[in-house]
């Protein structure tokens, strides 16, 4: 497969921003041609489906300034500490959004929202035996958190209530695994 990479011949920032660094590269192709590829530096995310013993879940609502409108999410954030591991991640903006730590943590994998435009990674997670911690938004984030039967949140996918990608690989993961250890969702 490596016929298809295509090399960087040079690459220039565009933006050195907070949480985005831009770049314009100019690229070999495999052809021997050149191109030009622009595309955004991430840090990379978590994201994490809560589950409590009865088969509720808890998303969060949040508005999204880029696309304008509020959306119905997993609680997820970015991986903004040097050396914080996705997992840790995954735990603190659990804790962060909702107000519930969780005992046990088992991944979903690692996920490339938008492979066209950025190199960024969101790890999922399934967060099981949760008990009640600490909420405490950043400043400046504003959100609410919504607990419905975990079936419901999947049935939300289909119906197009839930439409963020990461919330939709992340449900359905997650309950690929559950089904898999026998759970009746």
């Amino acid at each position: 497969m490596d016929h298809l990479n295509e090399e960087s011949l040079r690459s220039e920032q565009l933006l050195d921003g907070k949480l985005l660094k831009v770049f314009r590269d100019a690229v070999r192709l495999p052809d021997g041609g050149e191109s030009v590829r622009e595309w955004i530096d991430h840090p990379g995310a978590a994201a994490v489906v809560p589950l409590f013993e009865d088969g509720a879940t808890l998303l969060v609502r949040q508005f999204r300034y880029p696309p304008r409108r509020v959306f119905l999410e997993a609680p997820a954030g970015k991986i903004d500490i040097p050396g914080e591991s996705p997992e840790e991640v995954a735990v603190r903006e659990l804790e962060e959004e909702t107000g519930f730590t969780a005992r046990r943590l088992s991944p979903l994998g690692a996920h490339y929202p938008c492979v066209g435009y950025s190199n960024e990674v969101i790890h999922l997670y399934l967060a099981e035996e949760l008990a009640e911690g600490t909420r405490n938004l950043s400043e400046g984030e504003h959100l609410e958190v919504e607990r419905l039967p975990f079936a419901e949140a999947v049935e939300r996918i289909y119906r197009g209530e839930i439409v963020d990608m990461k919330t939709i690989v992340a449900l359905l993961l997650a309950e690929r695994l559950l089904r898999s250890r026998g759970r009746d969702l």
